[in-house]
């Protein structure tokens, strides 16, 4: 599928955007039927589809973007949706709840070893950053882009 396509999963009223292959590169975003009541729009889709090409590629690890409301607690709800990947633990989920103002960045035991801790708070506080601005789509690929850096080459 491209950056454009919606398919439910499941049955949930989560409409998934798969990025060429399933459990790869994905970004779910919670909203209406219609992709044109998404947070993101069509150009901003396809930057964020670029970012994550380019760190799976450049890194070896996986990354994963998830945009909706949390159920809480917050931590367990990311780490649940980070458990659902494939090959979770060379995985990667930046998960995002503009409504909630919350933010959890989720690395697999495999990523961890790449990207610390600190290396996630660092991304982490760039996107707050970028989303006080009103950049959701900005803050995310710069969020990507850090993690990747910090990732290196596979």
């Amino acid at each position: 599928m491209t950056a454009g396509d919606l398919a439910r999963q499941g049955g949930h009223d989560q409409p998934l955007t798969e990025l060429e292959h399933p459990g790869g590169d994905s970004i779910v975003a919670h909203h209406g039927p219609s992709a044109a009541d998404g947070p993101f729009t069509t150009r901003q889709l396809l930057r964020l589809d670029h970012a994550l090409r380019i760190a799976n590629t450049e890194t070896g690890l996986t990354f994963s973007v998830f945009i909706g409301e949390f159920e809480t607690p917050a931590r367990e709800y990311a780490e649940r949706l980070h458990r659902q990947i494939d090959g979770a633990a060379e995985a990667v989920l930046i998960a995002v709840s503009p409504n909630q103002r919350k933010l959890e960045i989720v690395t697999g035991n495999e990523a961890r070893k790449r990207i610390s801790d600190r290396d996630a708070k660092l991304a982490g506080l760039s996107m707050a950053a970028a989303f006080a601005g009103g950049d959701l789509a900005g803050g995310v690929v710069a969020g990507l882009d850090q993690l990747a850096s910090h990732a290196g080459r596979s």
